[in-house]
């Protein structure tokens, strides 16, 4: 892409669900990666029987790709030619014009009438090997999310990493003043297309929470004046009254298998960690102490649960069994470490961390025990991390708005997805929709 092209905003528009006006989602790459990969996403051919969308598919696989920070997709104009075929491919041509890898496709009808096919061929260019050859199939209306599953496919085969670009993301928006003020929790593509407004408040919404398979979110909600926590069918609305009781209650977390969720209460007059049993509504008390307990999260391999406590005097993050025990201190530097989001290999653990009055996002190495500081902002706070661990997406603030931003795990890339109105954040990132 021209450099021009890469300053510009990628402007989304959606209809936001329950809502009469539509949301604006800006994008914008603050900065990338100096290595990134050439790739060219040649323009897929169109051959289905429904119209051509506005945005298409090669578009978007290359939107996705961009926002990756790893490849540097040629801008359409600068293309000397337009290949569909793999016999029509010149690779001297594209040789010269310091291009490493050419996607091809097109996009048909299937043979029974339903949905769209994309055909698709990722090359080589320097030693012309086909390195891809697939038909994706989805249905009427989901073919932004068939291009999404394109990308992921080539992210792949090309870095060795699964693609997070088919997910979704939750986030919490905040707009009027007063009186007038709402809060929605609202769902939208990992590209931050499509937002859909799953609840609605005049008071505050916080801490979504993702279902292990990507169907249902938990979060806490104060419209009958205490807090309560809720977990909803993001398809369907249904929703379900998890905890409601006296005091706290708040922070909840699905385990690995789905069967169990973590939550802060504080029916014993402090607050705790409590494991619940879907199934059965059981709950187990897994933490006991005079200080703060909070902000549970699960390891990918469900065998302990991370959550932040102030207990040795600052906050910091500790684990413990899920079935309880004795809780044992993870981040071992600085005063301030809150807010846990653990990557999908469990080596890496993600947090807010303060220095004074400044709040950044940080990532704990759990082998190494260092820290590495991956953000510049002084109100950074709730990160989470992709799916496949490469990215962060976190809350921060701009002057007196509230809005997200991304960074990749190496700090390398960072981007920012601001709302075109009122306040964004407690983010949360979906896991991979199957």
């Amino acid at each position: 892409m021209t450099e021009n092209v890469k300053k510009l905003f990628f402007v989304l528009l959606a209809l936001v669900a329950f809502q009469t006006a539509q949301a604006q989602l800006e994008i914008e790459i603050i900065s990338g990666n100096p290595s990134a990969l050439p790739i060219a996403i040649v323009p897929f051919q169109w051959q289905d029987q429904t119209a051509l969308p506005a945005t298409t598919v090669d578009q978007i696989i290359s939107g996705d790709l961009y926002r990756s920070g790893l490849f540097d997709p040629m801008d359409v104009a600068d293309m000397a030619e337009k290949p569909v075929e793999q016999e029509s491919i010149r690779f001297g041509t594209w040789r010269l014009l310091k291009v490493d890898y050419i996607v091809i496709g097109k996009v048909r009808t299937p043979a029974d009438g339903q949905g769209h096919e994309i055909i698709y061929q990722l090359f080589d260019v320097h030693t012309q090997e086909m390195l891809l050859s697939r038909i994706t199939t989805v249905g009427l209306g989901d073919l932004r999310y068939g291009a999404h599953k394109v990308a992921d496919a080539i992210y792949e085969k090309l870095t060795g990493v699964p693609g997070a670009f088919a997910t979704r993301i939750a986030y919490i928006t905040s707009t009027g003043l007063g009186n007038n003020q709402r809060y929605e929790l609202v769902v939208a593509d990992a590209d931050g297309f499509g937002p859909q407004s799953i609840v609605g408040s005049p008071e505050p919404l916080l801490s979504p929470a993702w279902s292990p398979d990507g169907r249902k979110l938990a979060y806490v909600s104060f419209e009958k004046g205490n807090s309560a926590i809720y977990m909803q069918d993001v398809s369907t609305g249904a929703r379900e009254l998890i905890s409601s009781g006296k005091g706290i209650n708040g922070a909840p977390s699905f385990s690995p298998d789905g069967r169990k969720m973590a939550l802060t209460l504080s029916k014993s007059g402090n607050p705790e960690i409590y494991v619940r049993d879907m199934a059965t509504g059981r709950l187990e008390q897994i933490t006991t102490h005079w200080s703060i307990d909070t902000e549970p999260v699960w390891a990918p391999d469900g065998r302990a649960i991370y959550f932040t406590s102030d207990r040795g005097g600052r906050p910091q993050i500790y684990k413990v069994p899920p079935g309880g025990g004795s809780p044992e201190r993870v981040t071992l530097e600085g005063d301030y470490n809150a807010r846990a989001s653990i990557s999908p290999d469990g080596r890496r653990i993600a947090v807010a961390q303060g220095r004074g009055n400044e709040y950044r996002i940080a990532v704990w190495d759990i082998n190494t025990e260092r820290f590495t500081i991956l953000t510049p902002g002084k109100l950074d706070e709730s990160p989470s991390f992709a799916p496949n661990g490469s990215m962060i997406l976190y809350a921060t603030r701009e002057g007196t708005r509230g809005v997200l931003s991304a960074v990749s795990a190496d700090g390398n890339v960072r981007q920012r997805l601001i709302l075109s109105e009122g306040d964004v954040r407690e983010p949360a990132w979906s896991p991979v929709i199957r």
